[in-house]
């Protein structure tokens, strides 16, 4: 049997213009395109007015939403690419479709970028345009992604959004918890993105801390002085916790008394579930509360840290 040798055609050599003569070809072809990039595509309009320019397809997805086709022969350029953007946000489209012959490394990152970063129901595609026949048949097109988004890359954007939100919220929490802690040992604290702030509490491995989750907020003290003294952990936890009921009657309310789940530290904790950072209308009940907390929490141990052993 013989087998034909795949060759490449040039794309002029296909469709001489771009604009008059592959764009329309396209228009009436977008089942092979979404066929590459697995969307059922339906054309709505070629040339379709944006501003100043001129969007080579408007077209629609099978839920409705609008979706750009940028056309360029040759490599990807920084006007295209403006473009597609112009496009996708002044015709509220969900889908950018960006075709070239060849993607340049710094668009490729650009793409990248951007189904990284923006919302997950927003898709950038780059595809390359490539003409190809089989010793004398007639030539056709295939398209091939360069870049196309994932659900895994959303996933991960999504989460990256969440964290970045998330992150925002604890330091806005601790500035203010901070500011109203000035005659405090957390007076001098930075405002971290951590779900936790901590400050001495007069010996190595001990600490008080702050902490806040989106429900629930509590203070504690920390043992913990590191992976290779547990012995000393749980000796220093032992003696505290033979003072339980004098330290929770300074308290004037019970503790949590129990060991940190995967490491070889110990805390003593108080939790408040009446709100948590997402409660902004709450959070300067909730400080108050926590600065109060701590403040007699201080005072129950005080007394007996200083007289621990070790």
């Amino acid at each position: 049997m013989d087998i034909g040798k795949i060759e490449k055609v040039g794309i002029k050599d296909m469709w001489k213009r771009e604009d008059s003569d592959f764009t329309p070809w396209l228009a009436k072809n977008l089942e092979i395109l979404g066929r590459e990039i697995e969307m059922e595509l339906s054309f709505v309009q070629k040339e379709k007015r944006c501003g100043s320019f001129s969007l080579d397809i408007l077209a629609k997805d099978e839920n409705d939403n609008n979706v750009v086709i940028e056309n360029q022969y040759g490599k990807s350029d920084h006007d295209h690419l403006g473009k597609l953007l112009t496009y996708l946000t002044g015709l509220d489209a969900k889908t950018a479709i960006w075709i070239c012959e060849d993607g340049d490394e710094q668009h490729i990152q650009v793409i990248e970028w951007l189904n990284n970063n923006t919302p997950d129901d927003i898709l950038f595609y780059l595809v390359k345009l490539e003409g190809l026949q089989i010793g004398n048949s007639m030539p056709a097109p295939h398209f091939s992604l360069i870049r196309a988004p994932s659900k895994t890359q959303k996933a991960f954007a999504r989460a990256r959004e969440e964290d970045v939100e998330r992150y925002q919220l604890r330091r806005e929490f601790w500035k203010e918890l901070i500011q109203k802690s000035s005659s405090t040992m957390f007076g001098d604290k930075t405002p971290s993105k951590n779900n936790w702030i901590r400050a001495s509490a007069g010996k190595s491995g001990l600490s008080y801390t702050y902490s806040i989750t989106m429900n629930s907020a509590s203070v504690e003290l920390t043992i913990d002085n590191g992976k290779d003294s547990e012995e000393l952990n749980k000796q220093r936890f032992d003696e505290l916790h033979n003072n339980k009921n004098s330290i929770e009657n300074i308290f004037m309310k019970p503790l949590d008394w129990n060991s940190v789940e995967g490491r070889k530290a110990y805390r003593i904790k108080w939790t408040t579930t009446k709100a948590g950072l997402k409660d902004r209308d709450k959070w300067d009940n909730l400080q108050a509360e926590m600065i109060h907390a701590m403040g007699r929490l201080e005072m129950a141990l005080s007394n007996n840290i200083q007289n621990l052993r070790a």
